[in-house]
């Protein structure tokens, strides 16, 4: 039998790091994917024996997803995090402020190896088959990273990030929206024109306006849940 310090990249439950940190990932994705809905109960055994792995490394993927605010304490367990009208519009106008702000920024700050990155991200999403929700998901979320990331704001970049952490957990993206999907590739068409532009306060008004629409959406789509 191995200790727990047989190799460097171990960690005490003898599970390599970049198992744990996948297994973290995993289950951070099935909320996303409303495949651990809202207000499950979460069994560290039962994860332990979904995943094959110890009851360690679910415990400890479970405490990194309650810092991150995705699950939270019931008692003596812990449940995914349900969401409520009240909670999507408070992280709604907090993100608008913060997009607002990292599109002036972007605008202002950005490189021209920045704006090749966002061009390309642009185009990933338009890539995307509209029958394919995850990968809409995906490429979106990379488009925004790319916005944020030419703002050369660590702060900012963490909040938006954290904020991202929070909105992913609500089922049924707003991409699927009936035109959405049109109305999301000429929205970003925009964003980066205006960042290439640098025009600071367009590019802060149009970052500003994509998601105020996508808080609509969601408002919405709660509102059809079952």
């Amino acid at each position: 039998m191995k200790s727990a310090s047989a190799g460097p990249n171990r960690s005490i439950a003898g599970l390599p790091e970049n198992r744990r940190h996948a297994l973290y990932e995993q289950l951070k994705q099935s909320i996303y994917l409303g495949d651990l809905e809202p207000g499950r109960y979460l069994v560290e055994s039962t994860l332990a024996a979904m995943y094959e792995v110890s009851r360690t490394p679910v415990r400890e993927a479970l405490l990194r997803l309650e810092q991150d605010g995705l699950v939270v304490r019931d008692g003596s367990g812990l449940t995914v995090r349900d969401h409520s009208p009240d909670e999507i519009l408070d992280l709604y106008e907090v993100r608008i402020l913060l997009e607002r702000e990292a599109g002036r920024a972007a605008a202002g700050r950005r490189t021209t190896h920045d704006l090749l990155t966002l061009r390309k991200a642009a185009k990933r999403y338009e890539a995307v088959d509209v029958d394919n929700p995850r990968g809409m998901v995906e490429t979106n979320r990379e488009f925004h990273q790319a916005v944020w990331r030419c703002t050369h704001q660590l702060a900012l970049l963490d909040l938006l990030e954290r904020l991202d952490l929070h909105l992913g957990r609500f089922p049924n993206t707003t991409l699927t929206y009936p035109n959405r999907r049109e109305a999301t590739v000429e929205q970003h068409r925009a964003i980066v024109r205006a960042i290439e532009a640098r025009e600071q306060e367009r590019a802060g008004d149009l970052c500003a306006q994509h998601f105020s629409d996508a808080r609509d959406i969601r408002l919405a789509q709660w509102e059809n849940e079952d």
